[in-house]
Formats: C-alpha cells, structure tokens, sequence
C-alpha cells in the first residue's frame, strides 16, 4: 500500500491544530472551532496559503536584491573609508587570510536564503499541481526550511563577521548601511513565507489544492 492510498485525517473529519499539534473532530458548517487545549482556531488548511506564501516570498526576493547590492558596512581609519557589499566582504576576507569565515558568511548570507527561496518556490508550485512527486521528501524538505527558519535571525549577523576587517582603534570607525536593513527585511519576510506555507496541501490532489 502506497501513501497515496492511505487515508487522510480529512476524510477522516480530523483536523490537527498547527500550532499544538493536537488531533480534533472537526465541525461541519462555517462554524469556528478552537483547539481545546491551546485555543487557537482550527483550519483543515491555513487560510490563502498559496497567495500569501507567494505574496511574502515575492516581497523577500525583491528586499535580497537590495541587500545585496548595496553597501552594508562601512569602515573608516584615519581618513580611509571603506563601503563593503556582502559579496565584497566575503572577497575580502579569503583573500586577507581569513576563507574559514568568508565560507560562513557565504553560507549564511548568500547559500542559505537562495537555497530556501528555491525551496519554497518548489514546494508552492508542486503543490498546487496537485503533484503526487516526491510528496514524503517534499515533506521533509519543508521541515527542513522550517528548522532553518528558526535561527535565520543569526544571519543579520553576519555584519558583526565582517568587523573582523578592522582593528579598532582611537580613530576607527563601523557603522552599518542601508544594506542590512534590506538583508534582515529578507530574513524576516522569508521566515513568516515559511510560516504561511500548510504542509498539508503536499498531500492534498488536485481537486483538493484550491483554497
């Protein structure tokens, strides 16, 4: 037997809260129904899952364009003033003998939000074909985004590594540029896409993915 056979706790008038976890008999009508033991409403699929996963993920890729165009530090020493992008400050960085951190803050800032925007992008179109492809490994793969999403925030410090360009002294000066604000606007936006998302339309079918 196949997982595609398996019966689902929808047709089974189930519905698991999203944020316990716990298993409810689900209600029939427009009525609203809340989660017993943590009282939070119950949806048998996050309401305009797709549109707002998709409005939020479209947001973030605009914001990374920014992030990485534009300075995100700059540096000053006795008159020298120095604006580095992300991708400048990784440059630097291996070739001033430091690749250990420039592969960090190559994986944190550049690796990482690209491969969940690839990842997201995929689950969203797959599912809403109805694709019954690779359904338990898509399930993971959102488990995965989700588990990055948790310490995504550590990336907004990626410009702290990139102090590591200055001795500071007396007459050494750091001061953040626009560019961070667009990189932590990324961040943010890409963790609550990831919020959006309901799993549960991987294992939906066709005649089920519409909202």
């Amino acid at each position: 037997m196949n997982a595609t056979t398996l019966p689902r706790a929808r047709d089974a008038g189930l519905i698991g809260c999203h944020v316990c976890g716990m298993v409810c008999r689900a209600v029939s009508g427009d009525a609203v129904v809340a989660c017993p033991r943590c009282g939070s409403t119950l949806h048998a699929r996050k309401p305009a899952s797709y549109a707002r996963t998709w409005a939020l993920l479209i947001a973030a890729l605009l914001m990374y364009i920014p992030a990485n165009v534009l300075p995100i530090m700059r540096t000053a020493s006795l008159g020298d003033v120095d604006d580095n992008t992300i991708l400048s400050g990784i440059v630097e960085l291996w070739v001033k003998g430091s690749p250990g951190l420039a592969v960090i803050v190559f994986c944190a800032s550049i690796m990482v939000p690209t491969l969940k925007f690839l990842a997201l992008g995929t689950l969203l179109i797959t599912s809403r074909r109805g694709s019954a492809w690779a359904r338990r490994q898509r399930t993971q793969l959102y488990r995965a985004v989700e588990l990055i999403g948790y310490w995504s925030m550590l990336d907004v410090f990626v410009v702290a590594l990139l102090t590591a360009l200055v001795r500071f002294g007396l007459f050494s000066l750091v001061e953040p540029l626009p560019g961070v604000v667009f990189f932590g606007l990324t961040v943010v936006l890409t963790m609550l896409a990831s919020m959006c998302f309901d799993p549960r339309l991987i294992w939906d079918g066709q005649e089920d993915s519409d909202e």
